[in-house]
């Protein structure tokens, strides 16, 4: 059967239509990331409340600064907050100011990062490819946007990228910073023309050229997100891609790198002595020691891992497109090193993004804690490897040459076993979602939400969605159709994002946030004048942002039961307190029926006020 290395002709001609009028292609290039972006990361972005336990911490700590005015010491609670650096806080506090303090300025930072890293990594392909088929004096715009739009797409249409890119923590707007470093670095040192076999590069200036300087800035953002991570990362990718390409001291006097690190450190360091001045020992310990260093070398607040933790984050991370990224990786045949450092630097795109994949991977599979969200930075480096492995399926009929169809034809064995893989990987998640209810564990703050959702048909809908997804790729494979199999892949992504995981998130929303956001706006209109509030069982901070009243948050029973007969047994007593707990809890503090006022209860909660007045003297015990 014969195999289709192209594209229809339509489609080819409308490309060939595009790319004749400049203007024409640009728009069109536009609209295409407005529209990946908004699907991805604008639609419904503020409609769904702050999620527990991380994302309202950022917001409150934001929602501080921007009421206060102290934009050097974060707070949260009443108590400083030295988790991370103050670029976060600062971008949602001025997203309040701008359009109010909600969950749309919360998230919005972490949209715009996702959006302008894919804007820029869009960019990035369709420049290489343009450069390629001027070394080649060939003309193949459907090849370039094509392939630029697929990455684009799978950046900004995977797990890692929708969830972070939608949650106001900050951990997109590091990717945001440190991705768009790197991509403006190689386009900085791309742009470049070699001269002679030394690679001189004549006139020098005093500054580095446009991206270099971008490249110094967006290191400074870095560092200004999350700390010493922020160049300590993409300086190892750009040190081990500059010694493999031999190329070291010559990039680094071309970059101008002792002026660009004065650029680096006048934009970042400030905040750090201003904070450290105004707040001594306390953030080095709690900043760099704690949740920098400790978190590198020892396991922090239970999150460890086997070493191959993050094969699975990958693989379920940058689903379904990631079954590719063997085939996408060993394509590059990085041992041939010879073979790269003849490439002219243009050409080098595909090396820059496997060592930037590889780097960012040995790094954190080598750190000790482990959270998913570490290797959110290489998601686009996973896109440009994958798109590159396709490329050369996406041309016109006019467009194949011999030496593209020699690469399509070598290159075909190992496609074809990671097609067959992807249809096992896509039937495999059906049949999990067919389980899905199964699977799911007991969450104490939406003990329904099991029987929920599966009554809702979404497991059914999302596993019949990926089993047909499944077929029609195992068909296009046998069908040969290779430029098929990757859109089908992105449009069940597309599709499961808009029919499964929106309403799924919006019926959690429901069943686990709503009852605490419907018990802050009660605790607002309750609550009288010095009364105090407390937490038991569980800590919650969306309560806190959307009260914005400070609670006592207490962990244990025993430890609240303590606290209350403390109290009763003073002189000079608050007439009452409120007390937020799950109604289990609230049965273990073994209260009289006179000792408190049930105020309200939503979903697991439940709100009430003890009056020391009416309290009997004996003390409280746990039953």
């Amino acid at each position: 059967m014969r195999t289709k290395l192209s594209v229809p002709r339509n489609v080819g001609q409308w490309f060939n239509n595009i790319v004749e009028r400049p203007a024409l292609a640009v728009t069109v290039s536009i609209l295409w990331l407005i529209l990946i972006g908004w699907v991805g990361y604008g639609w419904n972005l503020g409609n769904i409340g702050l999620i527990d336990e991380t994302e309202p911490l950022f917001a409150e700590a934001s929602r501080q600064m921007f009421v206060t005015g102290d934009w050097i010491t974060p707070f949260f609670n009443g108590e400083t907050r030295f988790d991370k650096p103050a670029l976060i806080y600062w971008c949602q506090a001025i997203a309040y100011a701008i359009i109010g303090v909600n969950e749309w300025a919360v998230r919005l930072p972490s949209a715009l990062a996702a959006i302008a890293v894919i804007s820029l990594g869009f960019y990035t392909l369709q420049w290489h490819l343009a450069k390629q088929d001027e070394l080649e004096q060939v003309s193949r715009p459907t090849r370039r946007f094509l392939t630029a739009a697929v990455a684009a797409a799978m950046m900004a249409f995977n797990p890692e990228m929708v969830v972070w890119g939608r949650t106001g923590v900050s951990d997109m707007l590091l990717t945001g910073c440190m991705a768009s470093a790197l991509l403006c670095f190689f386009l900085g040192y791309a742009g470049k023309r070699e001269q002679g076999d030394r690679g001189i590069i004549t006139p020098h200036s005093l500054l580095p050229n446009k991206w270099y300087l971008a490249f110094y800035v967006l290191i400074a953002g870095a560092i200004l997100t999350k700390g010493p991570v922020g160049i300590v990362l993409p300086g190892l990718i750009i040190l081990a891609f500059l010694m493999y390409v031999g190329k070291l001291r010559e990039i680094l006097r071309e970059m101008r790198f002792f002026l660009g690190m004065l650029i680096i450190v006048g934009l970042s360091v400030p905040w750090y002595l201003l904070v450290i001045w105004r707040n001594g020992w306390n953030f080095i310990n709690s900043f760099f020691g704690y949740h920098n260093l400790e978190r590198f070398t020892e396991v922090v607040n239970g999150h460890a891992a086997p070493w191959f933790f993050y094969f699975i984050v990958v693989l379920l991370g940058f689903a379904p497109y990631s079954v590719y990224l063997p085939v996408a990786l060993v394509r590059l045949k990085l041992w041939q090193r010879s073979h790269w450092r003849a490439q002219e630097r243009s050409q080098q795109l595909g090396l820059f993004a496997c060592i930037w994949f590889l780097s960012v991977f040995s790094f954190f599979t080598i750190a000790v804690t482990k959270l998913p969200s570490y290797v959110l930075p290489l998601m686009p480096a996973a896109a440009i490897l994958v798109a590159l492995l396709w490329s050369d399926f996406f041309q016109g009929k006019n467009e194949v040459t011999e030496r593209t169809g020699e690469k399509l034809i070598t290159s075909f064995p190992s496609l074809l076993w990671s097609g067959w893989v992807n249809v096992v990987f896509l039937s495999a998640l059906a049949v999990a979602m067919f389980h899905l209810s199964q699977l799911l564990g007991r969450d104490q703050a939406a003990p329904d939400f099991r029987l929920l959702i599966e009554n809702s048909g979404l497991p059914r809908l999302g596993g019949f969605l990926l089993l047909s997804s499944a077929v029609i790729i195992a068909f296009s494979i046998i069908l040969r159709r290779w430029h098929s199999i990757i859109s089908m892949n992105l449009l069940v992504f597309l599709a499961f994002l808009s029919f499964i995981l929106m309403p799924a998130a919006f019926l959690m929303d429901r069943e686990r946030q709503l009852p605490l956001r419907e018990l802050s706006a009660v605790v607002v209109q309750a609550q009288q004048p010095n009364e105090e509030l407390l937490m038991v069982g569980f800590k919650k901070p969306s309560v806190v942002f959307y009260s914005q009243k400070q609670i006592n948050f207490i962990k244990l029973t025993r430890d609240a039961v303590a606290l209350i007969n403390n109290q009763a047994a003073q002189q000079i007593k608050p007439p009452s307190l409120l007390i937020l707990a799950e109604q289990t809890n609230i049965i273990k503090m073994n209260f009289q029926p006179d000792d408190y006022e049930n105020i309200a209860a939503k979903g697991a909660y439940q709100l009430i006020r003890v009056s020391f007045k009416k309290m009997k003297k004996e003390k409280l015990s746990i039953s």
